[in-house]
Order: C-alpha cells, then structure tokens, then sequence
C-alpha cells in the first residue's frame, strides 16, 4: 500500500514537472472561501459553525523575479463566501507569470459585526501559491484553505510597544 501511494506520488510530480516545468500554462484559477468565526458562540459552533461571509473581497498580486508587481486583480465572494481568481500567465510580451510569486489575501468584509482579519488560513498576511490543487490540460487550479474574519469582541488586542528607556528631567537614559 505504501508502495502504491509513493509510486503515485512520483508520477504525479514527473508529470507537473514536465506540464508546469515547460511553462505551457496558460490560466491558473484560485478558489477558496472566506467565513466569520464569531468566538462568542459555544466552542463547537466556534470551531465547526463558520457562516459565509457574502460580499468579502479577497485579492491576488502577483511579483516578477526583481518584486515588482505584474499582476493584481480582486474577487467578491458569493453568498457562500466562495471566490474565484482568474489569472491569464501570460503578463507581457514572451513572459510567463510564475505562479510561486503570487499572493492571495483578505482585503475587506461588508459584515459590520465580523469584519476583523485574522491570520487563520493565512488571509491575513497572504498565501503564497505553492502546489496546485488541479492540473488540466494548460490549466493549473489551486484551492485555498478558507480564510476567516472575525467579531470584534473576539479579537486579540494590540499591545503598544514601549521603550525600555526611561528619560528624566535631565533627558538622561536609564534602562
């Protein structure tokens, strides 16, 4: 059984390497959703009861080799807060977008009572495009673990940063 599963992971990484390797792709989809966790609510609906969040709108920038930006594009979500980010690789002329220098992250949700990012799923400071989920013919789709908002009740408040230097009268350093 072991062996089954570790010769089908060859394959399938000889067979991504030669459809991805020679840069045939042509479109990459990204889909995910993005949903409230409300810590106000018992620990198993916390955990397990996440409701949609309709009309988040998630985006995706994309980076050359020397970080500038060569593409970005946003996407709404649908009243299960599913997105869908279509990208075209091909970002000018005989250049191919690479799919590892493209980020997909929160950007803003329209519920006035779940509207602070969190980092669960990374949505926060954004998923970097590592493995794709499909490959069909010179598509490749990657789909992204959900992305979480939350109430502001439930969020971790943000702690000042305090100079561990104390100046007195005579503008003298104590530590």
């Amino acid at each position: 059984m072991v062996s089954v599963v570790a010769l089908w992971i060859v394959a399938a990484s000889v067979i991504m390497g030669q459809v991805w390797g020679d840069q045939t792709i042509q479109d990459i989809r990204v889909t995910g959703k993005v949903l409230c966790q409300d810590c106000n609510r018992p620990w198993s609906e916390w955990v397990k009861g996440a409701k949609p969040i309709k009309g988040g709108i998630v985006s995706i920038t994309c980076m050359d080799e020397r970080r500038r930006v060569v593409h970005y594009s946003s996407d709404s979500t649908d009243e299960l807060g599913g997105f869908e980010l279509n990208i075209n690789s091909e970002v000018c002329e005989n250049k191919k977008l690479n799919p590892k220098l493209c980020r997909a992250r929160l950007v803003s949700s329209p519920d006035y009572d779940c509207n602070i990012m969190t980092n669960f799923g990374d949505g926060h400071t954004g998923v970097t495009l590592s493995w794709p989920t499909s490959i069909f013919q010179n598509s490749l789709g990657y789909t992204l673990e959900p992305f979480y908002f939350t109430t502001q009740t439930c969020q971790k408040p943000q702690q000042e940063e305090q100079d561990s230097v104390y100046h007195d009268n005579n503008n003298n350093d104590h530590y």
